[in-house]
Formats: C-alpha cells, structure tokens, sequence
C-alpha cells in the first residue's frame, strides 16, 4: 500500500453531480442558460463555484451565490438515498486494516463535505478533510494535495490520489502523486490526457488492486 490515500470527494466518493447540476440549472436558468449534462462537464465541473458565477453572472455577487447554490445543494442532499462509489468501503477497511491513511481533498466547502460523508455514513474514515476554506487556491494549484500529504507527514510522491475532474487530476498529478482516475465523468482516454496514470470504472477495477499491491510510485 502507498504512504497514503488521497481522494476527491464530489463524483469519487458518492455521485454528486446529478444534483449538482440540477441545482445549478434551476439557478442559471434565469439568466436563459440551459445547464445539462455536457453544458457542465465544459463550463462547471471540477471549477469553484465563486469562478463559474463571476464568469456566468457577472453582474450577481459570485460569493453569495456560491452559498445559495450550496445551500440548495444540502438541502436535496438530504432528502435523497446516496450509496457510497462502488468498492469505496471494502478500499477504505483495507487501509485501515494495513495503517494506510485516507484523506479527502476537495474543492467544496468544509460544510458540504461534511453533508457528503455524512450522506454516504463515511465521514469517521477519512482525516483530514481538506476543503476549499482550507486552502487557497484551490484545485487545479497542487496545494490541496501537498497538504493532504504534508498533513501525514508524507511526500506527495508516496501516495496515490483519486480523481475524476480535469482540475483535480492536474492538481494530484502536479503535486507529485500517483494519480487514479474514475470514469464517472469522463472517459479513461479524457482521463488520462488530463494526468491520470490509471482510469478505473470505480473501485473494484483488478487494476487498481494490483497498483495498491506494487511498489508506489510504478506508473509514474
């Protein structure tokens, strides 16, 4: 097992983004911008919220709509069943049974990552929980990651990172870690031109059991 485990959280650990962009349709289609699926895989995903509304509504105060959106976001969370990604705890009782750390890396804010983990009943398995009030900038820049690492007194290098938006996959990828990334927004060729050493559908891929098995750093 590598060093350390370092996972994004919204579409690596639970499918979050159904949701996210039924929230962001409802409230750019006032400014007549349709919001589906492609629409947000271009313009939205993997970018912080203050960065989308600054460059959509120009007009609107991008920090106070970033905690509408967010909001509105928690409060559906809560009223839907979300199941954890596939393979995603049989992972983690792995690592825990082999001392391997889990952090999560995320650019949400520390009140949506904390409604996500409570909503898929993980949040006790994963410290720290490194979100976009921790760290400036946030993904694509490297930092959240070298702070996911330094936070176990370990090089990026040593740990493994699992990704599935272009921003995040560059952020591991610069900070040095192996980088793993989920198909459950792009494809494997998307993935790894944006930096993903390996693309798996999710966490019971052969593959990625062989990559916890060989020495780290083996696909770099």
């Amino acid at each position: 097992m590598p060093a350390a485990l370092l996972f994004d959280l919204d579409g690596t650990l639970l499918d979050s983004d159904p949701l996210h962009i039924e929230v962001f349709a409802d409230l750019l289609r006032r400014r007549g911008i349709r919001v589906d699926r492609p629409y947000y895989l271009k313009h939205i995903h993997g970018r912080l919220n203050v960065d989308v509304f600054a460059e959509l509504m120009p007009d609107a105060d991008p920090h106070e709509m970033d905690l509408t959106k967010e909001a509105e976001f928690r409060r559906r969370l809560a009223q839907r069943k979300v199941p954890p990604a596939r393979g995603l705890v049989a992972l983690l009782d792995r690592a825990r049974t082999e001392g391997t750390p889990c952090a999560v890396i995320t650019n949400a804010p520390r009140i949506n990552a904390r409604a996500m983990l409570d909503a898929i009943g993980l949040r006790d398995r994963f410290a720290p929980v490194i979100s976009s009030d921790d760290i400036a900038p946030g993904k694509p820049d490297p930092a959240p990651y070298l702070a996911g690492a330094a936070a176990h007194g370990v090089p990026a290098r040593a740990c493994i990172a699992f990704e599935d938006s272009p921003s995040g996959l560059q952020a591991a990828r610069t900070a040095g870690c192996t980088v793993v990334g989920l198909t459950s927004s792009l494809d494997a060729a998307a993935l790894k031109a944006h930096g993903a050493h390996l693309a798996i559908d999710d966490f019971t891929d052969p593959a990625l059991a062989d990559l916890l098995d060989a020495e780290t750093g083996a696909l770099t």
